[in-house]
């Protein structure tokens, strides 16, 4: 297994007469297996809601979708389940793949609906049970709820008792650096989008919307097969500039697939920097977007950066390995004509897309309603652009409604965070 390393400006000319000239270079990782590279063994928590709002169809079809999943485990592969409430519990520990039927048994037995929702003290229980079990492994958490947690009380500025959300937070970004990956599941439609997207984020995961039951089985098997295509972990991009280029100030990378998202930047010592990926799939493309500024440079095919990947190889149980060292060149000419690169244009969009949606948003909870519309038309049409018509159907559907004077419904709000950050397809 090793690592593919691709890099494109989306405009490969540059005006040696500007004396600042912006690209966006796109950045493109995957794994690429041979013939003799096998699956990696799987070490997987499920943190799942049990509050009394799921209580019925909704518990019921969680468990047929974890029975479904725990079906597809393999010989080697590691199971934890936490259930939570008002309060949270291990019914599954930590273990070894082996007598599924008594899982089924303790899950149904102990999953029962009650309660409130408190999400951070079954996440740091999801944590512990994951840390068990990481060596040669894939470690991930699916974190599922349908509820808000418990934001906390606050009198004035003082917070009064715990704040589960900033907690969630806290806990999602401490699993990164033991190289867990959380990936949260919003069922029904009352749960909070912006703490599960943040979470999913911060923990390197992804957000899936589970609208209605019966589709909680179909959801659980997609990403259950997405992790178990990955192929290298703990992936992270170094970055490396000249001195005459230098990264955007706001917001400067971003991932745009496989899903959208606002990408934290450290910078080293030596003042390169560096980004988490995360886990990286085999034969599937992570496509980064950086946004730089060169200054004046001397003509010709020019060395603008160099970019490179750190990663763990879980199935040789090697860390810490780097990927060749990749030159990012720029042409710069007198005689500047433009030399697009059509898939970079690509991704700007996609990151367009999501961007001008969280505007939209934002406005709408100001209470802006006709820049809401205004933006979620603007992200209708980008949808187009890229072909992505599913998520133009949903964006112009919600800003015909509040153009029409009704409100979004808690639906409709959901659909539109998640056509923001990712490609429907039909």
């Amino acid at each position: 297994m090793k690592v593919q390393l691709l890099s494109a400006l989306n405009d490969t000319n540059v005006d040696a007469a500007q004396l600042s000239n912006q690209r966006q270079l796109a950045i493109s990782i995957s794994a690429i297996a041979d013939q003799l590279d096998q699956s990696l063994p799987l070490n997987l928590c499920l943190i799942l809601d049990k509050s009394g709002s799921m209580h019925g169809e909704a518990i019921d079809t969680v468990i047929q979708a974890v029975e479904q999943l725990l079906a597809q485990l393999k010989p080697g592969d590691r199971i934890s389940i936490v259930a939570f409430a008002g309060t949270s519990e291990v019914i599954i520990p930590n273990q070894i793949v082996s007598d599924i039927d008594s899982i089924k048994a303790k899950l149904k037995n102990k999953l029962k609906a009650s309660g409130g929702t408190v999400i951070a003290e079954a996440l740091s229980l999801g944590i512990t049970e994951l840390l068990k079990g990481t060596k040669g492994a894939v470690s991930q958490a699916f974190l599922l709820t349908d509820g808000h947690g418990d934001g906390g009380l606050k009198i004035w500025k003082w917070e009064i008792g715990p704040n589960d959300h900033k907690r969630c937070l806290e806990l999602a970004q401490k699993a990164t650096r033991v190289n867990l990956t959380i990936n949260t599941f919003g069922f029904g439609n009352e749960w909070n989008q912006d703490l599960l997207e943040k979470i999913a984020d911060a923990g390197g995961g992804s957000l899936t919307y589970i609208e209605r039951p019966e589709q909680a089985v179909a959801q659980f098997g997609s990403l259950f097969k997405r992790i178990q295509s990955v192929g290298l972990t703990n992936a992270h991009l170094l970055l490396s500039l000249v001195p005459s280029v230098r990264l955007a100030e706001l917001k400067p990378i971003a991932q745009v697939a496989p899903e959208t998202i606002e990408l934290t930047v450290e910078t080293e010592a030596n003042g390169s920097f560096i980004v988490r990926l995360g886990d990286l799939m085999k034969d599937v493309e992570r496509v980064v977007l950086t946004n730089i500024y060169l200054g004046q440079l001397p003509e010709g095919k020019q060395v603008i950066g160099h970019i490179q990947i750190r990663y763990d190889n879980p199935a040789e149980n090697k860390e810490g390995l780097l990927s060749p060292l990749l030159p990012v060149y720029a042409n710069v000419t007198k005689a500047y004509q433009p030399a697009v690169n059509p898939q970079v244009i690509q991704s700007i969009l996609v990151l367009a897309k999501y961007r001008q949606t969280q505007v939209a948003e934002t406005k709408l909870e100001q209470g802006d309603r006709a820049g809401a519309v205004t933006m979620l038309q603007t992200a209708a049409k980008t949808a187009l652009q890229i072909g992505d018509t599913g998520a133009a159907t949903v964006l112009q559907s919600n800003a015909t409604r509040l153009q029409a004077g009704e409100e979004l419904s808690e639906s409709d709000r959901k659909k539109t965070r998640i056509v923001s950050k990712t490609i429907l397809r039909e």
